[in-house]
């Protein structure tokens, strides 16, 4: 094939033939970048910060002063009272540390006699759970009542709160029974202070929910006292 020279005029035609195509390519690139969303329109928004979580230093103690219940005997140490409660009412969002007080064996004259020293300054809110022993024992209820009188005031001088947990003795005692739970509500009105009436409440002489002893709850028997125990906990802990 024989190619014509190209003169002059027809090389400026095809150089502005050229010119033209890329300008058309080059827009038509422009036009699909520009219709793409910009990364900031595809960025999703941060999310909210949370608030700190409450630290140990920052908790509330809650200090329970009692017998073996208290103690835990027979459980493992993430089975017992104290450690159900803290974690029922952390559950509730409260920030709290419970103190396990408890002597196996204790009596209200032995609560008595360690008050000063097994409840320290900083607890915001003491948990009296004695009177167990004094019933097995059968101590009089009229001592009972001094005892825990006693404590009532100790605690009180010092400024912390008071939850009274009562006890209750079984029917078959007879007038020792009655007279006998009557010291709890009787101090509570008295004192003014908050009362949990029955701290087995839903557990006592249930076999499904004491150790063999028949006397001290399994870890479902602290379960069920954590259930009734815990709301109260949470209202005396606001109210004081």
């Amino acid at each position: 094939m024989n190619l014509a020279p190209l003169t002059p005029n027809t090389a400026r035609l095809a150089r502005r033939s050229i010119l033209m195509a890329v300008c058309a390519l080059t827009a038509v690139g422009c036009g699909r970048r520009e219709a793409r969303p910009s990364t900031a329109a595809e960025a999703p928004a941060p999310a909210p910060t949370p608030p700190p979580a409450a630290t140990d230093a920052q908790a509330r103690i809650i200090t329970i002063l009692g017998d073996s219940i208290t103690a835990g005997r027979g459980l493992p140490a993430a089975d017992a009272l104290p450690a159900q409660l803290e974690a029922a009412l952390r559950a509730q969002g409260l920030a709290v540390r419970v103190r396990a007080a408890g002597v196996s064996g204790d009596t209200t004259a032995g609560g008595l006699a360690r008050v000063d020293f097994s409840v320290q300054d900083d607890t915001d809110l003491c948990i009296v759970a004695l009177g167990g022993n004094d019933m097995l024992q059968g101590i009089e209820p009229a001592t009972v009542r001094r005892n825990l009188q006693a404590i009532l005031e100790r605690l009180r001088a010092r400024q912390i709160p008071v939850l009274l947990a009562g006890m209750m003795a079984p029917s078959q005692y007879g007038s020792y029974a009655a007279d006998f739970d009557r010291v709890f509500t009787d101090l509570a009105k008295a004192d003014d202070v908050v009362a949990y009436p029955f701290l087995l409440n839903g557990v006592a002489m249930d076999k499904r929910y004491n150790q063999a002893d028949g006397i001290h709850p399994n870890a479902d028997g602290v379960k069920i006292i954590v259930s009734g125990l815990a709301p109260v906990v949470a209202k005396a802990l606001s109210a004081s």
